[in-house]
């Protein structure tokens, strides 16, 4: 089978596609057939070892891994004890740390974070939801708390996880604001934000607005530049695990009204994945939430799918397709 498989850290030249031994699956596993798959500004960390934390994961030097976390397909194969899914069943999901989505085939435990996936979703939609959704959810819902009525603004609401982030604060009840480019407000407004504002043009942290939640998800901003535009109980959510971050976590969580979060949703525990991939399966179902593709790129283009996401004006998501 092809799989996409990277041995030293650098730009996208490093990726290469390969043919390698299929997979079989053991007792308590399922082997995938891969349809779709994403590319995520993780995965450029990934590939780089850039920050050097990322390395843990693929090795302090050299990496040697099939790179990709979340994917949808179908099932092929299962093992002998595996009760939950059957041959022929369609799932997405994430491989979380283990990677290895940019392949043909994979196999996963019958426990790890899979779901099956939406009737009204193709396998490219179904992906992006996964991505999105394990990522924002856990941020608004979790983390923050979000309650109906609160006001909510989105930093990067035209990003994968922007996307799924204003749609899934509006299935709550909030109001949202968007933060995004010039081109991309009407695409902000469409999945439900009252407000947008063109970061080209103005900075929402000095605009004189105040709000319940201000979620970063492209960590372009920073908790104390945008401390002033939080309400006295207001929480500042980001998605990069910086040192600054995690000390004005500590910092805030003993002193002070207003609070500054993190947290690690890709090492969240499988179970709790599932759980959420049901739900996401659910409200994706009932119309509330649209999954956004910028662009599909065959597994042979996976450089050029690199190189897109890497210059960080995608919208939506951008899909690696079998």
């Amino acid at each position: 089978m092809k799989a996409v498989v990277c041995t030293k850290y650098g730009p996208s030249e490093v990726l290469q596609l390969t043919e390698v031994e299929k997979p079989v699956p053991r007792e308590n596993e399922v082997l995938i057939k891969v349809h779709a798959a994403t590319v995520t500004p993780a995965d450029i960390s990934f590939r780089k070892g850039d920050p050097f934390i990322s390395r843990l994961f693929t090795g302090l030097l050299k990496p040697k891994f099939t790179p990709g976390d979340e994917l949808a397909g179908e099932i092929e194969a299962v093992g002998k004890s595996v009760k939950g899914f059957k041959k022929g069943d369609k799932v997405f999901g994430s491989s979380g740390t283990t990677f290895g989505a940019h392949a043909e085939y994979i196999c996963l435990p019958e426990d790890a974070a899979l779901g099956i996936m939406p009737d009204s979703a193709d396998y490219a939609e179904a992906v992006a939801v996964c991505y999105g959704g394990l990522t924002a959810l856990p941020f608004l819902r979790d983390k923050a708390s979000i309650k109906r009525g609160q006001k909510v603004l989105i930093n990067g609401a035209s990003g994968a996880i922007g996307t799924l982030a204003v749609q899934l604060a509006r299935y709550y009840g909030a109001e949202v604001t968007g933060v995004c480019s010039t081109a991309n407000l009407e695409l902000v407004r469409s999945l439900g934000a009252e407000r947008v504002i063109d970061y080209t043009k103005e900075d929402f942290a000095k605009a004189g607005q105040t709000y319940d939640i201000i979620f970063d998800v492209v960590a372009k901003s920073s908790f104390p530049r945008c401390k002033s535009a939080l309400r006295p109980d207001g929480i500042y959510l980001i998605t990069f695990p910086s040192p600054g971050i995690m000390v004005q976590s500590i910092w805030t969580s003993k002193f002070g009204r207003k609070k500054a979060m993190f947290q690690a949703t890709g090492l969240r525990p499988a179970r709790e994945k599932s759980k959420d991939l049901l739900f996401l399966k659910e409200i994706t179902e009932a119309g509330k939430l649209k999954p956004v593709i910028d662009r599909r790129y065959p597994l042979e283009q996976i450089a050029e799918a690199h190189i897109y996401v890497e210059e960080g004006h995608k919208k939506g998501n951008v899909i690696i397709t079998f």
